[in-house]
């Protein structure tokens, strides 16, 4: 990779001369000299300087962004050259929707360290959304999200079903007598706890309600399901969850389910890819990912939802 790229990277991560430096093995006129020749090559000035800190300006933003796509791509080239002679091994950057990160990967995670442990994963957690943008800027090298999409830069490919349900406290009254509701719009006067804009699971909800032309009088956004599950509990409100989600609580006997007609409610797990090519341990973890969630033992009977 370009020297100069990295020195600036550097430098913007430590916002100071001297400690990028200091990283680097390199003198911090040395630095500053990389600094501007990165500068005058581009032909606009990068950083702003105080006394203490440096900060990128915009155009030092923009350069910021695309330098670490092509550190990545260059990581992603040398990995994919040592695949042609070596085991599957080394770092992956794995990303996940909560559903999916919180509930599923895990398993995968000790699947893959028990027969691979060379193969060493590195988690990001975050919504559909976000997970999304990180494959399409090669920060990590596989996404697995809630819900499928299109993207002509990027390859999707749905793995798995997941069913959702709508959840209450213990002492709702719908759970206490559940002959008392029997359709989704029964629930419009609800205080309803979904996630945020841009989370799988909160698309889920609005395509139930779109599906069935409900519209929730009351609805509250928490921004994680362990502190949805918590409210509910509460009774604060009611909730459209993953079974996966609700699992340990439902054993516990503090949620239930409300058996509306209408449910449950099915949705996808998709993988996302920036391309059809994978490395050796893309490919590895690809296949144990996959045979995971196929297991006839994690699988109901008829359904490709894991349980």
């Amino acid at each position: 990779m370009d020297r100069h790229l990295e020195v600036f990277m550097k430098v913007v991560e430590k916002q100071n001369f001297s400690k990028a430096g200091e990283e680097l093995h390199m003198t911090q006129p040395a630095v500053s000299q990389y600094i501007k020749a990165l500068e005058e090559e581009v032909g606009t000035q990068l950083l702003e300087r105080s006394n203490r800190y440096v900060y990128m300006n915009l155009a030092g933003e923009i350069v910021y962004r695309h330098a670490k796509e092509i550190s990545a791509l260059y990581t992603k080239m040398k990995t994919s050259l040592d695949d042609l002679t070596k085991q599957a091994k080394g770092p992956i950057f794995i990303g996940a929707s909560y559903t999916f990160g919180e509930y599923i990967l895990p398993r995968v995670i000790a699947k893959l360290r028990n027969q691979y442990p060379q193969i060493i994963p590195n988690v990001r957690i975050h919504n559909t959304e976000q997970i999304i943008e990180l494959v399409a800027a090669h920060e990590i090298d596989i996404g697995i999200i809630e819900g499928s999409f299109h993207n002509d830069s990027l390859y999707t490919e749905v793995i798995s079903e997941d069913e959702m349900v709508i959840v209450a406290s213990k002492e709702h009254p719908f759970i206490v007598d559940p002959t008392k509701v029997r359709s989704i719009t029964d629930l419009r006067d609800e205080i309803w706890i979904l996630r945020e804009r841009g989370s799988g699971t909160r698309q889920a909800a609005e395509k139930l309600f779109n599906l069935y032309n409900m519209n929730p009088k009351h609805i509250m956004e928490f921004g994680n399901i362990q502190l949805i599950k918590e409210s509910v509990e509460e009774g604060l409100g009611i909730s459209l969850l993953s079974k996966w989600a609700i699992e340990k609580n439902q054993l516990d006997g503090y949620i239930g389910t409300i058996p509306v007609l209408e449910l449950p409610f099915k949705r996808t797990f998709s993988i996302v890819t920036h391309t059809l090519y994978q490395t050796k341990t893309l490919r590895t973890f690809t296949e144990v990912l996959m045979e995971t969630v196929e297991n006839s033992d994690n699988i109901s009977s008829g359904s490709n939802v894991i349980r």
